[in-house]
């Protein structure tokens, strides 16, 4: 029986501890390190099913279908390249959770389930989409692609243009009775790997993938929704969420209910790009009647456990 189950949400920006440094070697030192802290999870008693966000390695994989294709070798769909990076950073986290647990005299299997989420043909993003990918462009290479390619894109941040494309919700994830049976049977699971693979029912009945990108928190908040979760854990590249971040009178929080939650939501306090949909996925989960949810870094994982860091949004 499993008393205690936490989904274990990891960015995938903190799976690239340095962004001038992304080469694969220096992953893996990422990944052992994140692998370690959520390997002492399960020691002190906790069953956990991993999920991880793909937003630097998927762009990069976009990119090199791009340049790719200059080359005259064929591209590849976003839901492809989104299964492709399920399977490679799936394959890291699970061999550096195996190697954790066996350094704490753990017998686990660890295993990856190659996750399809289902969204719907009418979410409104899929006219108006939202989330950057890929490479920075100069507006003349931007304005370019749009012509030429169709695209949608965007002025991000001071630092150049992007692509974007569609993030829509997610409504149901495809291989949930199989995560369910292998976290059942005592495996440590990886799945919703960058959000899930986005796929659509047709007016058939059959399954398709769109080209999409599904936001990996939110994806995460349902499945700690559907697996009944005791906790959602959400780690990320801060210690603890603050209010007026960046601001003189910046105030890191120990916890947050979900009336607070709404207010600084409310008040704009946490940017769309980053800490808001941690926050949304976080206030949907306990809203639905998680017990708690708790927001940090990975190297502070068993301190927020213990209360002693972190964020935790609890209901009130």
């Amino acid at each position: 029986m499993i008393e205690k189950l936490a989904i274990v949400a990891i960015g995938g920006n903190s799976l690239i501890a340095d962004p001038d440094n992304p080469e694969v070697p220096n992953q893996w030192d990422a990944v052992r390190e994140t692998a370690r802290h959520i390997a002492q999870m399960v020691a002190n008693g906790w069953h956990v099913v991993i999920t991880h966000g793909n937003g630097p390695q998927v762009g990069y994989a976009l990119r090199r279908t791009e340049i790719a294709q200059n080359e005259g070798i064929h591209g590849a769909p976003l839901d492809y390249l989104v299964a492709d990076t399920q399977g490679s950073i799936g394959y890291m986290i699970q061999q550096a959770m195996d190697n954790s647990l066996r350094r704490l005299g753990i017998n686990r299997t660890c295993a990856t389930v190659v996750t399809q989420i289902r969204v719907d043909y009418d979410d409104p993003d899929f006219e108006n989409p939202s989330k950057p990918v890929g490479a920075f462009m100069t507006e003349s290479e931007a304005m370019q692609r749009k012509e030429n390619d169709g695209w949608h894109v965007m002025e991000d941040a001071g630092r150049g243009w992007r692509r974007l494309v569609p993030s829509p919700k997610p409504r149901a994830i495809q291989e949930i009775n199989a995560i369910q049976a292998l976290m059942l049977s005592g495996y440590v699971v990886i799945a919703g790997g960058g959000g899930g693979i986005p796929v659509v029912r047709t007016d058939v009945g059959s399954l398709r993938g769109v080209e999409a990108v599904i936001d990996k928190d939110r994806a995460s908040s349902l499945l700690a929704q559907q697996l009944r979760a005791d906790l959602l854990l959400i780690s990320t590249g801060v210690e603890k969420v603050a209010v007026n971040f960046g601001k003189p009178d910046q105030r890191d929080l120990d916890t947050m209910t979900l009336q607070e939650a709404y207010q600084y939501i409310e008040e704009g306090q946490f940017p769309k790009g980053s800490m808001l949909p941690k926050i949304e996925a976080a206030v949907e989960f306990v809203r639905n009647g998680g017990p708690q949810a708790i927001i940090t870094n990975p190297q502070n994982l068993t301190q927020a456990l213990n209360g002693d860091t972190g964020t935790r949004i609890l209901p009130g």
